[in-house]
């Protein structure tokens, strides 16, 4: 049994991409959540973050893991598998 299972914690595995956003007004372009996958492995998140990342329409992707307590839906901070392209900052995320 897993430390997570012990605990009675869920580790999810995402898969996030970016799309860029049109300029505002005052010049500053901007990146929005474009699509999100779930998986039950880190390498399986990786990897679909290393194909989204090539696509043409994707600005950027994150592969990363959280941890949720499902008795109370608290879910921890992201841990980053692997960043790649354009990304929002972290303390944006």
């Amino acid at each position: 049994m897993s430390h997570s299972e012990e605990s009675g914690m869920k580790t999810h595995y995402i898969c996030q991409t970016y799309i860029a956003q049109k300029p505002t007004h005052d010049g500053q372009a901007s990146l929005k959540i474009g699509k999100q996958f779930q998986y039950t492995t880190a390498a399986e998140a990786q990897n679909r973050a290393e194909r989204e990342a090539q696509s043409k329409d994707c600005a950027g992707a994150d592969a990363y893991m959280v941890s949720e307590d499902p008795n109370s839906g608290e879910v921890g901070t992201p841990t980053f598998l692997v960043r790649l392209g354009s990304v929002p900052e972290f303390d944006d995320f």
